[in-house]
This record gives structure tokens, sequence and C-alpha cells, in this order.
């Protein structure tokens, strides 16, 4: 178990001065942390006063960077040996904090689930629902919760996939995502979550594509195989079905497919590739 007084807690905020202060405040009060750090991305409305106030140490952005670009940025700031990041906007509660904590240090990566009901709205549920199932199926590992803000892991392995982590919403999808397929320890602990104070700035139809690049991106870059053998394997199947029945019917294999079955051949191969190209990346980071 990591000791509390060596984690920072960050809180990546975006005009958030109307909770922020509770949210701090809140957050010291439950434990003697290494540190509160909020990373105040370009905020107009006072979110740093606020947090400073309450007694965060605050770093800021002169512009709006992106949810994503204030983690990275928590990462080379803080200063604990472990890290929790949790969202300012209220919706965490403190004693699910600690309970992450409380598995850091058995685990590499902790993250805080949440259950379908808990989400904003239907839509919210289902599009999360969609990308839970294809991680899954990705990581072959059950992902109850891919986009959870609530997650805490060791400040070096955070540093060991800073290059993957996106500027904006899919920080979240990408850590889980790396963590699971290098090989490191994961766990997901069942939180609540509370109502958010203002508007929430993800956008299902805009970030929801995005998200699902993440998961083809990292597992491309750790396991492409898991992509590339599907795809071939549709191909080539669909090509000796199609040719076997023309032959059958017409008596001849026809262009289609010879080029089904080419195109299936050749993404197997760039597959192979591929998968040898990231053992090497993994061995060249071990």
């Amino acid at each position: 178990m990591a000791e509390v007084g060596t984690i920072s807690v960050v809180i990546p905020a975006c005009n958030e001065a109307a909770v922020i202060g509770r949210v701090v405040t809140a957050l010291s009060a439950c434990a003697a942390w290494h540190e509160v750090l909020v990373i105040d991305d370009g905020s107009t409305d006072g979110t740093a006063d606020a947090a400073t106030a309450a007694g965060a140490r605050v770093v800021r952005h002169p512009y709006n960077k992106g949810n994503g670009a204030a983690v990275k940025t928590a990462i080379r700031q803080a200063t604990g040996d472990w890290i929790i990041v949790t969202d300012g906007d209220g919706q965490h509660r403190p004693d699910d904090v600690v309970a992450v904590a409380a598995a850091l240090g058995d685990y590499d990566l902790v993250v805080g689930a949440r259950r379908a009901e808990h989400q904003a709205s239907a839509g919210r549920r289902v599009g999360n629902a969609v990308l839970n199932r294809i991680a899954t199926y990705l990581t072959e590992r059950p992902v109850p919760d891919l986009t959870s803000g609530l997650r805490g892991a060791r400040r070096e392995r955070l540093r060991e996939f800073l290059h993957l982590l996106p500027n904006g919403f899919s920080t979240p999808t990408t850590t889980t995502l790396a963590f699971i397929k290098a090989g490191y320890n994961v766990t997901f602990i069942p939180i609540e979550v509370q109502p958010r104070v203002g508007v929430s700035k993800i956008r299902l139809a805009r970030d929801g594509a995005r998200f699902l690049l993440i998961l083809v991106k990292v597992i491309t870059l750790f396991s492409p195989l898991r992509i590339f053998l599907p795809l071939s394997g549709a191909s080539l199947l669909l090509g000796l079905a199609y040719g076997v029945w023309q032959v059958i019917a017409k008596g001849r294999i026809p262009n289609g497919a010879v080029l089904l079955l080419m195109f299936g051949v050749m993404v197997f191969l760039v597959g192979l590739v591929s998968e040898q190209i990231s053992s090497l990346r993994s061995e060249t980071r071990d």
C-alpha cells in the first residue's frame, strides 16, 4: 500500500471557480496528502484564485490546452511518488479518492469504475458501454469503465507513457489501455459519482469518435494483431466464399475474390510486421 504522504492529488480544472475551492478543501480534510495540485487550464473565472485560497498548489496554463495537456503538466509538476487524478467539478467523493489510494502499491494503476446508472445521460451510458466492450475485446480482460476521470498510478509509470497522452479528453482511455497492454497491474474499484457542478465539456458525437480512434491507436501500438487479424480473416473468408460460389455457379474465379484474398494476405503480413515492431518497442522500454 502506498503511503498517503507520498501521493500527489492532482486536479485538472477549467472554469470551475464555483466548486474548486470546496473540492480542494474536502480532499485536504480527508487525508494528509503529499500535496493537492490544481492545474488551471486557462480559466477565465477565478479558478486559480479559489484553488489557492483553499490551500492547493496551483500551476496555470496561459491559455486553454485541453484536459489531457493539464494532466501532462500535472505529471511533470507533481513531486509525490504516486499521482491520483480527480475531476475538479465535484463529481468524485473524497472517500473514493481515499479508496483509490488504498489500492496503490498492490497495483500500478487503480481506476475508479462508475456504475452505468451514474452516467450523465442515456446517450453517454450507451457510448461508454460500447467503448468498454471494445476495450475488453482489444485488451482481453474486463474493462468496466474506460473513461473514468478518477485514477491513481505511480508517477514514473505515467511518465513512461507521457508521449502517448493526447491533449484532449482521451487521457483516461490512453492510460488504461497502455498500462494493461504493457503488462502492469491494473484494477478497477467501484465508486459513487455525485452530480457535477456546471455543464460537462465532453460531447458524445465529437469526442466519442476521438475515443474510438485512441482505442485503435493504442492497441495498434501494443497489440496490433488484435486489429489486423480479424480484418485479415474476414477478408480471406469472404474472398474464399465468393470465389468458391463463382466457381460452382460460373466455372471461374472472379477478380473480386482474388482481390479480397490478396487484401487479406497483405493485412495479415502488415499485422505480423507491426507485432514485431511492438515487441521491439517493449524490449527497448524494459
